[in-house]
Formats: structure tokens, C-alpha cells, sequence
């Protein structure tokens, strides 16, 4: 087993969240881990616990990659990596992390016709980051959003109104290899490339493209997306064109943050994107996760709250 096979429960994540939310607005008075553990209805010993099976680090390690100091400084690190990641993928399959990634936008007439003639297969699955929906076609995966069960059906009524013309199938079977592959596949282990049917303006496709070449683990500001595409006055459009990406994750617009290292608004929650920031950064520094998860004592009394978390600057 690797770092993505220890499943985590369905309350795992929300109870991170939760953890992640309470940091951001109480964070100036400096609370400690039991106060962090009590607003999720935990021990210390047992949020401890639970938070290195979910990240595979210490609450504090974790923490660190959310800091402004650390935002700026990957993203001064990654400027001639997402240069060289994003000319390469121009010419072929852009990677994320061990995956490739492929994809085929609809033509101007496929638009138009809204889905029609096109099968959509559906199903919730769980994730390291909460419940997902993802829908997929013959032609590649069209649509990956999160929901919360309270949420569910809201979501798939928002995929569907996008897709009015398409017939849509309750086939979470077909999926569940996907999301395996996604999140829980062996490190280094080969796989066949995820394959995505785009629908969107040729401007979108195009910022959609670029965030495909920015590596597991990096981050890019606004701007970088906008220069690459050679639209360098052009960052609010590419935050609008951002909002709007149909498949979370597998298109990392999470990657993207403002260019003073504040994580900026997300269509699936700010903390969501922070989780998932410091998330791949664990991974990226720690390599494959132990089986260990029993935390030492030292790890118990170590000091907890940085000085600064980007998260709590956002816009």
C-alpha cells in the first residue's frame, strides 16, 4: 500500500475542513491544538491521529505550506517550471503528478446542440476532499465538482442544466476506476491517460490548457497563466475563465493563487482549495505517507499556529 490507498471515512474531510475553517478566523489569538481538536468534537490525541491519516504530516507541517511565506516562495521557485511544463504541453499530453492528461474541445456545432445525442454516465464518489460528482462520455470525462450530500441533488441538477440536450445514466460503476486512478492509485504506478471532453469559448480552452501545465505541487499566480497565454493584461479574464472550469482536480485551477500568495476565491470554497494546496505540498516533501499514524509525544507538544496563513488573507 502508498500514500493514497489509506481510505479515509466520510467525516474525515470535514472535520479537516472544519479545523481549517476555525484557524482562519481565530488564528491572531493563537489557539493551541486542543483548542483546534475541540472545535472539531475531537481529543488532541485523536484529531492528531486523524489529521496525519488524512495528510500524512503533523497538523504544524501541514500548516506551514498555507503560509504567505511559502505561497511566494513556490511561487518565485515554479516560474521557470511552469514555463518549461507549459511549452512542453503544448505539443503533447500535460502531465499531473505521474498522470497524463488528454483532451478534445467540442466543435462550435456540438455546442450549439447542447449534448444532444450524447450519453452522460454519473455517480457520487468519495475523495480525499470531500464527496464528488463525476460525469463522464465515450469521447472523455466532462464534468468533476464537489458536493456536500446536503447538496447533491443541486449539483447534478447544475451539470445537467449545462448539458440539456444529453441523455444522463445513474452509472457510478463507471467512474469508480477514474476516481481510483485520481486519488488512490500507487505512486509511480503507470496508467492509462485521463481523458477530458471540454465545452467552452476557444479563450477558455486555452487558460483551461495552461493550468494543465502546472505541476503536483505548484502554484502559479494569475498573471504567469496570463502571460503564458500570451495575454499578459488579460488576469481577470483568466479568473473568470478559472471559475468556470468544469473539472476540478484533474484541471488544477486550485494551483492558481494571487501573485502576493493569498489563496484566492474558489468555486468549491476557499478552505477546499487551501486543504488541497497543503495536501499535494505534504505529498510533494514527505514522499509516500507511512503507516504510522500513532502521534509521538513530541508531536503532541509542539508549537501549533504559524505566524501567518495565507488562507486568512484570501480576497
Amino acid at each position: 500500500m502508498d500514500q493514497y490507498d489509506d481510505y479515509h471515512g466520510p467525516d474525515d474531510y470535514h472535520r479537516i475542513e472544519h479545523a481549517i475553517e476555525f484557524l482562519a478566523q481565530n488564528f491572531r489569538n493563537q489557539p493551541q491544538l486542543e483548542d483546534v481538536a475541540a472545535s472539531v468534537h475531537l481529543s488532541k490525541y485523536h484529531f492528531l491521529r486523524l489529521f496525519k491519516r488524512w495528510a500524512g504530516v503533523t497538523p504544524t507541517q501541514f500548516l506551514h505550506y498555507l503560509t504567505v511565506e511559502y505561497a511566494k516562495e513556490r511561487l518565485s521557485a515554479n516560474q521557470s517550471i511552469f514555463a518549461t511544463a507549459f511549452d512542453a504541453g503544448l505539443s503533447g499530453p500535460s502531465r499531473l503528478h505521474d498522470l497524463f492528461v488528454t483532451f478534445e474541445a467540442m466543435t462550435p456545432g456540438e455546442h450549439k446542440r447542447r449534448g444532444a445525442g450524447l450519453e452522460i454516465a454519473y455517480g457520487f464518489h468519495p475523495t480525499p476532499f470531500g464527496a464528488c460528482l463525476l460525469a463522464t462520455t465515450p469521447r472523455g470525462i466532462c464534468a468533476l465538482r464537489f458536493a456536500v450530500p446536503a447538496d447533491r441533488e443541486q449539483t447534478l441538477m447544475q451539470l445537467q442544466a449545462e448539458w440539456p440536450g444529453a441523455q444522463f445514466v445513474h452509472r457510478p460503476a463507471a467512474g469508480e476506476p477514474l476516481v481510483h486512478r485520481l486519488f488512490h492509485r500507487a505512486h509511480g504506478q503507470a496508467t492509462p491517460p485521463f481523458h477530458l471532453l471540454l465545452k467552452g469559448t476557444n479563450f477558455q480552452i486555452q487558460v483551461w490548457q495552461a493550468l494543465l501545465a502546472i505541476p503536483f505541487g505548484a502554484l502559479a499566480s494569475y498573471q504567469a497563466v496570463a502571460a503564458h497565454i500570451t495575454a499578459p493584461t488579460a488576469a481577470r479574464a483568466v479568473g473568470r475563465a478559472i471559475a468556470q472550469n468544469p473539472i476540478a482536480y484533474l484541471i488544477p485551477c486550485h494551483r492558481v493563487i494571487t501573485k502576493v500568495g493569498a489563496a484566492h476565491r474558489y468555486r468549491w470554497g476557499t478552505v477546499k482549495k487551501q486543504a488541497m494546496i497543503g495536501w499535494e505540498a505534504s505529498r510533494l516533501h514527505t514522499g509516500p505517507l507511512t503507516r504510522n499514524v500513532i502521534p509521538s509525544e513530541s508531536e503532541e507538544s509542539q508549537a501549533f499556529v504559524p505566524d501567518s496563513l495565507s488562507l486568512c488573507s484570501a480576497e
